[in-house]
Order: C-alpha cells, then structure tokens, then sequence
C-alpha cells in the first residue's frame, strides 16, 4: 500500500488501558494498508497509558497521542475526529485487535462503493484477555444478520448487528453531515450506546456495506464499560428516545422488539456478574415487552437458575463462612480433578463454519425471531423507495 491510496484516520479512545493498548496499536500498525494516521486519545488515565503511547509515537511517526481530562469515550473519539485528517476514520477501542487486512479489504470495498455508501463493517471474533479466540458465536449474528447490506435503519434499531466499536470504517463526509459523537450520553451518567447511536444516525443517510469476514478481535473482559448495565440500560433508553422523535413513522412494536432484546443482553451481563436479583427484572422486562420469549424454553431454565442462586446465597452462610450462588455452589462441591477447559477455535475455522450453508433451528420462538429479522430487512428495502410504507405487526 503506498501514499496514493486514501488516508485512514486510525482513531483510539484510551482510559486507563495500559493492560492491553500495546497489543491494539501492534495491531493497527501491522495493518496491510499502510496509509493510516493513528490518533490516541488519553482520556485522562491513571495509569501508564500515556506512557506507553508516547513510546511508540517516538518509533512510528503515524502515531499521535492527545490528552485530555476525563471526558468520556465519545469526547474522546470527537477530539481525535477533530484533529484528524483522514478521508475516512476507523474507530478501534484501546482492548480490541484488528487482523492484519482489516483496513485494506474495507478500503478496497468502499473505493468500489459509491458516495451513497457512508460505513463499511467486518465481522467480530470474541477474545479473552490473552488475544485467544472464545466461545460460541450465536447463530442471530452469524447465521442471519452479518451479510446486511444497503438500507439497514430498521435493522439497527432492531439490533446492533456490528456488535462492537472497533468494526466499521466510516467516511469523512458521515461526521460532517451527522456530526460527532454523542457527549450527552456520559452527562447523563449514562455511557455504553455511543457507537450504537452513531450507527444509527448514519444509517439515516447513508448505506452500509459488509466485508464477510472476520477482521476484528473484541475483548471480553469483566471490567469492560459493557458490563455496567444500569449505565448501558440509561445510555440505551435515551438513544432510542431520540430515534423516536427523529423517525416517528417507525412502529412502535420494532421499538419493543428492541428493547426486550436488549433486556435480554443485560440479562446476560447481570448473571455473568453474578447480579441474579437484577437478572429477574432483566427476564420480567424482557417478556413484558416480547411475550413471544414465554415461548423459548431457555427462558424457564434462566428464571429457575436465577431464583437458585439467590436462594443458596441466603442459606450456604448457615454452612460455611461465606455466601455462594448456585454456579458456585456447583463448583464448590463438584469432584476437584473437573477441570473446566475454554472453548477456543481460530479465525479460520470460523470462516468456514460461515462457508457452510446455514442450519437454521426448527425451534418456533427462533424461527419467529428470523421471520423478524427477514421483516426488519425488507422494512429497509421499502423505505428507501416510499416514506409512507407500514409493516403489519400480526405478519410477523
């Protein structure tokens, strides 16, 4: 890759990650396209992030470091967008990694796109803290949504399909039209939408295109800003008022799909804290919003878990000195040479799990969910040719 190609804009927000920003910018910097500038902005840490920017900014002059007062991530990002200089920006959060082609497939897709297309994204393999590729990848992302591509407005106010921050590539002109970040968000103590919200302004105006591939490792770490769920849930309901009032036309049953799915994801948040009452108002909410979830069994086993754990953490104190949950209880008590092992897999692998041809569940509240996600998408194909078009919700 040479200066003739169109200059990236690489742009970091940075609080506190000095245990992995080292391995992010390795990342970025061993990109394929050489053509970037990288932008870190320290976000007022406290740690030797800084430090360890500025070491690298000595070796590569494509690295810069900002800092500021501790502003949030989406001041963060604007700062670097300001001072940037790139035909497009390509966002990357300070604990994920980029595979190597990342920015140069994404490039070569939106060179060959027209202006109409303002974001191109990639798919997201999940990380631990030692870069190792984890879990199962769930068949709503990989199976359905992740080949989406034109308009996608009611698709992403359904979910957020790109999952992470650290995905797209955006052109220049998205920000100058839409405008920044929103800083709103952390005013309000109510900070992990912000990429979300930026999507989807975007999406108002401008098309998406996908590279099918999986380009981008996101970390998943407990003490990541995802896991606050009662901030993510505030940052969530003001994004989607603001939506409402800028699209009134959108019916309101996408809305409440929305949310029950997103209750659903702070469910998930809340076990994996071990937040098992918080967890039962996630499921209350969840099914109030979406009564077609009493129709997924998982749901039963979930609630039963939940009501477990509370339960043994209010009696095991009578047992021992100490409180446990149900899991715990399990591991506890289970024979010692039980050795749990991760699941692990390669970006390989998963890329020909994707060549396979679907095998899509024969469960009916799945199915319902597809049917959903097939509605969602063709809601954005009629859009884009009619402003007055209505979906029937008992189509679905």
């Amino acid at each position: 890759m040479t200066s003739n190609f169109p200059l990236v804009s690489v742009i970091i927000p940075a609080y506190n990650a000095e245990a992995f920003i080292e391995r992010t910018l390795q990342s970025v910097l061993s990109q394929t396209y050489k053509n970037i500038e990288v932008l870190v902005v320290d976000d007022g840490s406290r740690d030797r992030t800084a430090e360890i920017v500025k070491s690298f900014a000595q070796q590569d002059i494509r690295v810069t470091l900002f800092q500021q007062k501790n502003a949030g991530v989406a001041a963060a990002r604007n700062l670097a967008i300001e001072k940037s200089m790139g035909e497009y920006i390509a966002p990357i959060d300070a604990d994920d990694i980029w595979y190597p082609q990342k920015l140069e497939k994404q490039v070569q897709c939106m060179l060959e796109a027209d202006l109409s297309v303002g974001l191109v994204y990639a798919w997201s393999t999940f990380i631990d803290e030692e870069d190792v590729i984890i879990g199962e990848y769930n068949s709503d992302c990989y199976l359905i949504f992740p080949h989406l591509e034109g308009e996608v407005y009611p698709a992403m106010l359904y979910t957020n399909f790109l999952i992470n921050a650290s995905s797209p590539l955006i052109r220049r002109a998205c920000f100058e039209k839409i405008g920044g970040y929103n800083c709103k968000f952390k005013e309000q103590d109510a900070q992990g939408c912000e990429d979300w919200d930026i999507y989807l302004r975007i999406a108002e105006h401008y098309q998406f295109r996908v590279v099918p591939e999986f380009l981008i490792g996101y970390r998943q770490i407990s003490e990541s800003m995802s896991r606050n769920c009662r901030s993510m849930a505030k940052s969530y309901n003001l994004m989607m008022a603001d939506a409402r009032q800028r699209r009134p036309e959108i019916p309101t049953y996408i809305y409440n799909w929305s949310a029950s799915n997103f209750c659903m994801f702070l469910l998930d948040r809340s076990i994996g804290c071990g937040d098992f009452s918080t967890s039962l108002a996630w499921i209350y909410k969840a099914i109030k919003l979406d009564y077609a979830l009493l129709l997924q069994g998982n749901m039963y086993r979930i609630f039963i878990i939940c009501l477990l754990s509370i339960f043994t953490k209010l009696v095991t104190p009578l047992i021992w000195s100490e409180s446990y949950s149900w899991w715990q209880l399990k591991e506890k008590i289970k024979p010692s040479h039980k050795v749990a092992f991760k699941q692990v897999t390669t970006v390989s692998e998963l890329q020909k799990k994707m060549d396979k041809p679907p095998q899509f569940s024969s469960k009916i509240y799945e199915r319902i969910k597809y049917q959903r996600w097939l509605r969602m998408v063709q809601f954005g194909e009629k859009l884009s040719h009619s402003s007055g078009f209505e979906l029937n919700p008992l189509s679905f």
